[in-house]
């Protein structure tokens, strides 16, 4: 199976199910421990969430951005750069952007929109992860791109960008360009592209061994049946002897 399919076969899932198989559930055979699950920032928190849940899932390789305030000792970089970077990506793309803004303004930066978006998703962004605002939501929405930001607001000011393809933090979550990002409804995390056909075939597995269980707990009658049950949860640490 190709990467892209690969890829594709993750969109049958949510990013809860993404996570548990790479480092929620450290005990289990399933999970491939790729962090300490709550000392490395590999998931996002609560401070941003999806702007379009009706959309569904999206997954793509990293493409990272810095934006600031406009800065006239630095003004090498432009929009036109980060369309060049989200170019020449593997695709599909999901551009992690973080925004570095004075405290003062940092919940009034619109700073993605629809003309922007647009010239993402033309050349293969499928997805844009912010710390930040973005505007032009209605705009946006036909486009199908899917967007995980702190929330909305309508303008902004003078800004630049500072960095492409650096690693990044947005709402707790540190990520590195190539990395693979999965979002959702439920927020973002992140794994290694190497990584990428271990945790299809484990986040698969899962979701027959949860659906099994939760088949079978449906059937209890008994707080006693399920404790039964859920015994053999394969998410439990084995026993050590």
């Amino acid at each position: 199976m190709t990467d892209l399919k690969l890829l594709k076969e993750l969109e049958n899932f949510d990013t809860p199910s993404i996570t548990n198989v790479v480092a929620t559930y450290p005990d289990n055979p399933l999970c491939l421990g790729l962090y300490n699950p709550w000392h490395e920032n590999w998931y996002t928190d609560t401070t941003i969430r999806c702007m379009y849940p009706e959309l569904g899932r999206r997954v793509g390789y990293a493409v990272t951005c810095v934006y600031g305030l406009a800065d006239p000792a630095f003004n090498r970089l432009t929009l036109e750069d980060v369309i060049d970077a989200v170019d020449a990506s593997l695709k599909p793309v999901v551009l992690v952007l973080e925004q570095k803004f004075p405290l003062e303004i940092k919940d009034k930066v619109g700073l993605t929109g629809g003309v922007m978006t647009t010239s993402f998703r033309a050349v293969g962004c499928v997805g844009v992860v912010s710390n930040g605002p973005t505007r032009d939501i209605d705009e946006i929405r036909p486009m199908k791109v899917q967007y995980l930001s702190s929330g909305v607001t309508p303008g902004h000011g003078a800004m630049s960008v500072r960095a492409i393809n650096v690693p990044v933090s947005v709402a707790g979550m540190d990520v590195s360009p190539g990395e693979i990002v999965h979002m959702d409804e439920n927020g973002a995390c992140k794994f290694p592209a190497g990584k990428l056909a271990q945790v299809v075939a484990n986040v698969k597995a899962l979701a027959k061994q949860e659906g099994e269980l939760m088949t079978k707990i449906q059937k209890a009658k008994t707080a006693a049946a399920v404790r039964k049950i859920r015994e053999g949860h394969v998410w439990r640490a084995p026993k050590k002897r």
